[in-house]
């Protein structure tokens, strides 16, 4: 990973992806002044789209809130744009049956690990989750390494998919990611295709469940708390910024608005 301060911008960036947590929040919450450098780089035309594995019910409020473009939750399965009146439209990648149907087996798989992995818990936004499940390992309890492995693993044998953020651990069923609900809703929003822009976007991120971005986009950013995940990623961002969660963000959109100016 190279300094922030070694990345020439190139000509023609037109968005950002983001990841939220510990990425735009710091200790748990998003401060003003991150708000507000979402609003500039919005004013200087650049799209602005949060994605990450919070649930769609709890992404709800800043959606409407927050401005940006929309917000991608559940790691791609859901988004929430808002209309013009100031409702939100919710967007599924799969359809109500194929949801109903993976919900209940999801159910089971949270009940198993939470019997059989010490200290597991759900984590305490799973009410709002419509498309997958969480387990917590760092936001409420700490868990430790080889029990994160263990949820994961129990995940992947029931034909989940299984990523790890930096507060909890994900499963759902499905072949959407944070990268593939990229390109779904540049195609929702834009009707383009993402890997044809590909260099005009970028993304920031901090932790294992970011790897796919990160592979992905050149234009690829680190807050610097990622440092916590660097041992455990086969893809690393191209560049870190030199401070952590929503004070690196900052530091990324001011680069990104100086050079639109």
């Amino acid at each position: 990973m190279q300094a922030l301060s070694a990345w020439n911008p190139p000509a023609g960036i037109i968005g950002l992806f983001t990841d939220i947590d510990d990425t735009l929040t710091t200790d748990g919450a998003v401060p003003p002044e991150v708000v507000a450098a979402i609003a500039a780089l919005k004013a200087r035309g650049l799209a602005v789209i949060p994605i990450t594995g919070r649930p769609v019910g709890w992404s709800v409020p800043f959606a409407q809130a927050w401005p940006v473009d929309a917000i991608v939750a559940e790691n791609g399965a859901v988004a929430l744009r808002r209309r013009a009146d100031g409702t939100l439209d919710k967007l599924y990648q799969q359809d109500e049956a194929t949801r109903t149907r993976n919900f209940a087996a999801m159910q089971q798989v949270l009940a198993t690990i939470e019997a059989t992995v010490p200290g597991a818990r759900r984590a305490e936004d799973s009410a709002g989750r419509e498309c997958d499940i969480a387990v917590d390992h760092s936001e409420f309890v700490q868990m430790p390494q080889p029990h994160i492995d263990a949820c994961v693993r129990a995940m992947q044998a029931a034909g989940m998919n299984a990523t790890v953020s930096s507060i909890h651990i994900n499963g759902w069923f499905g072949a959407h990611n944070k990268l593939q609900g990229a390109r779904w809703i540049v195609r929702e929003l834009f009707g383009r295709e993402l890997d044809a822009e590909l260099d005009r976007w970028c993304y920031i991120g901090d932790s294992t469940n970011d790897q796919l971005m990160f592979e992905a986009f050149a234009n690829s950013f680190g807050v610097a708390n990622i440092a916590r995940f660097v041992p455990q990623l086969a893809h690393l961002p191209r560049y870190v910024t030199r401070q952590e969660r929503g004070a690196g963000f900052i530091e990324l959109a001011e680069r990104l608005c100086a050079a639109s100016a």
